[in-house]
């Protein structure tokens, strides 16, 4: 067994082997320059100051070898699997499927959709395409967890209060144990990410725990 004894709101006990870093949505649609959330009018540079971190928390599981698995939102060519009620929201200079500089905007098989190079998956490693914003709807993703035994997961990804923590809620509510890096997810609005890591380790982490990437490598011994 690992122990993070500084995790909050107290100590993280995890089996190093039934524990899985699920990483969300690190996609250039959303953290570089001409992508959906630059449309959506973000300073996407909050979210690429995260990119060292995260890659220095994915090395640190491979190295422990903690399974990696990898998200992306993104949609079918013809849309059939974005509802209106999501294509429609709010007044993006580029919506869901328009043509845009990295291809068309989360359309799956684009660049845009891609994660970015730095944090790109290594042969073997599961590739999640979501439609929506937590893992577990619409996808495989329950399926593969079974397989590997997976009892606790590690979070990254962003954005923390959207896909990371509706993920986290999802997992929660399917019995994991549920851990998320806090130097390693990332929103576009500061105050919403100090406040979903609040509402996750609240009533005696009633969603899940936090912790930092040095403290999780300090516990792998990585």
């Amino acid at each position: 067994m690992a122990e993070i004894p500084g995790a909050l709101p107290f100590g993280f006990t995890f089996d190093p082997a039934t524990t899985a870093l699920i990483v969300i949505d690190m996609q250039r649609d959303f953290v570089e320059e001409g992508g959906f959330g630059a449309a959506l009018g973000n300073d996407v540079t909050v979210l690429q100051a995260i990119v060292p971190t995260t890659a220095r928390l994915i090395a640190a599981a491979r190295a422990a070898g903690l399974p990696v698995i990898h998200t992306r939102e993104c949609h079918l060519p013809d849309l059939s699997d974005c509802p209106p009620a999501k294509h429609s929201r709010g007044k993006p200079s580029l919506r869901i499927g328009d043509p845009g500089p990295m291809g068309r905007i989360l359309i799956a098989g684009e660049p845009g959709a891609e994660i970015v190079a730095d944090l790109a998956p290594v042969a073997g490693e599961i590739v999640i395409d979501k439609p929506g914003k937590g893992a577990f709807h619409a996808t495989p993703l329950s399926g593969e967890l079974a397989r590997l035994g997976i009892r606790s997961l590690i979070f990254a990804g962003v954005t923390t209060e959207v896909c990371v923590q509706t993920t986290m809620r999802e997992a929660n509510d399917r019995g994991f144990e549920c851990l998320l890096v806090e130097d390693a997810t990332e929103s576009y609005f500061p105050a919403f990410k100090a406040a979903a890591l609040e509402m996750i380790r609240a009533q005696g982490a009633i969603v899940g725990w936090t912790a930092t990437c040095d403290q999780l490598q300090e516990a792998l011994g990585v």
